[in-house]
């Protein structure tokens, strides 16, 4: 436990609080506050493995979105499974979980939900969580509606913004208009029933969408935005997540730091 706050309040309460008594005072309310901040610390600490059953199942509905699972979507998910380490019995979790997503009576709000308590307030281990769903949601290419109607919806759940969602879209390779992209609902086709599906870059991602401002921002708002994201983006944040995880927040990093050195380059601001 960190006694951070007993330790500062005591010696306030010694200087200003008339010695020892002062010191014991604040001492007291230092230890009920690093108290309370421990807790906190603890309920936002996701359960190491709580996320697997929800986030396969979700992946399986994913899969079966647009009526079919694909083999790329099955290799994806193989992949996956291989990449985080599953022993045996959290791989037979997740082969039965991705099998029951691809029920056509699944719903996958219940999933979402169990993945939004197991993020909690840590919305470093969202972004994860959305890399994973989004390698699925791309396994054939540009997704049809359905599968970006139930990436969205996660997004929604888990606090991450259109803007973020495309951002990280980007990191992927993909170019992707919110307003054109389907609304947060299950299999809807947006605005006026159009569907603009993510396109592939030809010529690599945009660093202003990979950094979630717009163009028209001044250099200030640009270095601001490149702090917070290399900040929650930081691979040393996610903890006791599997190593595959880490190295998607690492790639994150990445294409952070390349967005952020083009804009500089092209602004010729260091």
């Amino acid at each position: 436990m960190n006694f951070t706050w007993t330790i500062w309040l005591a010696l306030l309460g010694l200087i200003f609080g008339h010695g020892l008594p002062g010191a014991v005072v604040g001492g007291i309310t230092g230890f009920i506050i690093d108290s309370l901040r421990q807790g906190q610390r603890r309920r936002a600490t996701p359960e190491a493995g709580g996320y697997i059953s929800p986030l396969f199942a979700l992946l399986g509905a994913v899969a079966k979105s647009d009526g079919r699972v694909s083999e790329a979507e099955i290799a994806v998910t193989e992949s996956l499974m291989q990449r985080m380490g599953l022993e045996q019995d959290q791989r037979k979790h997740a082969i039965a979980a991705f099998n029951a997503g691809k029920q056509p009576e699944f719903d996958v709000t219940p999933a979402i939900e169990q993945l939004r308590r197991w993020v909690g307030l840590r919305r470093d281990h969202a972004f994860p969580v959305l890399d994973v769903v989004i390698v699925t949601v791309l396994a054939e290419g540009n997704p049809p509606p359905e599968k970006m109607a139930i990436l969205r919806q996660l997004a929604f759940a888990l606090r991450v913004s259109d803007m973020e969602l495309m951002a990280l879209m980007a990191m992927k390779g993909y170019a992707w208009n919110a307003t054109g992209g389907g609304s947060r609902g299950y299999g809807s086709r947006g605005n006026g029933g159009s569907y603009v599906p993510p396109q592939r870059y030809t010529q690599g991602p945009d660093p202003y969408t990979v950094l979630g401002i717009s163009r028209d921002v001044d250099d200030r708002a640009v270095k601001r935005a490149y702090r917070k994201l290399i900040s929650e983006h930081h691979p040393d944040r996610l903890g006791d997540l599997p190593e595959t995880m880490r190295k998607q927040a690492e790639s994150r990093a990445s294409e952070i730091n390349a967005a952020y050195e083009r804009i500089k380059t092209e602004r010729g601001f260091k």
